[in-house]
């Protein structure tokens, strides 16, 4: 994890930390985002009698504590495992997920750019940090158009190069209405007259994709970011079918059911 906070945390502030070692009546853990050490107690692991540490912790395994006490001059934090709540740890779960889904950006755009990651990641804090208390709030609104990353004083290199980045990993999900076109026409330009409708029906919008079947059939997928502007694409095809329909051409359309 890149993140890091400058000096000391505060009194009864909630940190993440990852357990480092086990004593019968301690356990010593890293406050990842400040790289110090902290101790957890045996009385501060949980409410009640403890008869085996390990019952409630391992090493390796992340936790959320409360800071109790800091003396800088021994460098000695003691903290609460027991005094966080439920909301707390929610709380912080949420900031670190906010922490995690903004690195994986940031490490490939370092890939991109062939640089290391953790350099560019000091970059982009030292100018986004200003305005946001993390990067994954700047990028969502980069995302939406409501912040400019070269405004807020990035190089104009580097703030186009992870506008792209966000905006590729922020690209809404696109939704497919999908279905089988039937035409038949005994009209003597039966032919010509299935191909006109074939071509309104591309021109309808550039989210449609007709593919042949065989025998008159004809698959009909419309791709579009959402349901609304699909569903107003299909209602236009379906007019146009329908005024293909006389005395001796026919023309149906079968809606496939999403799953």
């Amino acid at each position: 994890m890149f993140y890091k906070k400058k000096g000391y945390p505060e009194i009864e502030e909630i940190v993440f930390c990852k357990v480092t070692k086990l004593f019968p009546n301690s356990v010593f853990v890293e406050l990842l985002e400040y790289g110090e050490q902290g101790l957890v107690h045996i009385s501060e692991i949980a409410p009640g009698r403890i008869r085996n540490i390990r019952d409630y912790v391992s090493e390796d395994r992340q936790i959320i504590c409360k800071v109790l006490r800091i003396d800088q001059q021994k460098g000695h934090i003691d903290l609460s495992l027991r005094r966080v709540n439920s909301h707390q740890r929610a709380a912080k779960l949420e900031e670190i997920k906010l922490v995690n889904k903004a690195e994986p950006l940031v490490q490939n755009l370092a890939k991109k750019l062939q640089r290391p990651a953790e350099e560019i990641y000091n970059q982009l804090v030292e100018k986004i940090f200003k305005e946001y208390s993390h990067l994954y709030l700047c990028f969502k609104d980069v995302a939406a158009g409501n912040a400019d990353l070269e405004k807020m004083g990035l190089d104009k290199k580097l703030a186009s190069d992870l506008t792209a980045v966000i905006l590729e990993k922020f690209k809404p999900p696109k939704i497919t209405i999908k279905g089988e076109i039937k035409m038949q026409s005994y009209a003597p330009d039966g032919v010509n007259k299935i191909k006109a409708i074939l071509l309104s029906l591309e021109k309808i919008s550039p989210s449609i994709d007709i593919f042949y079947l065989g025998g008159g059939r004809y698959r009909l997928s419309i791709e579009d970011i959402d349901y609304k502007p699909a569903e107003q694409t299909l209602r236009k095809a379906e007019e146009i079918l329908e005024k293909f329909n006389d005395l001796v051409s026919t023309a149906s359309f079968e809606r496939e059911k999403s799953e």
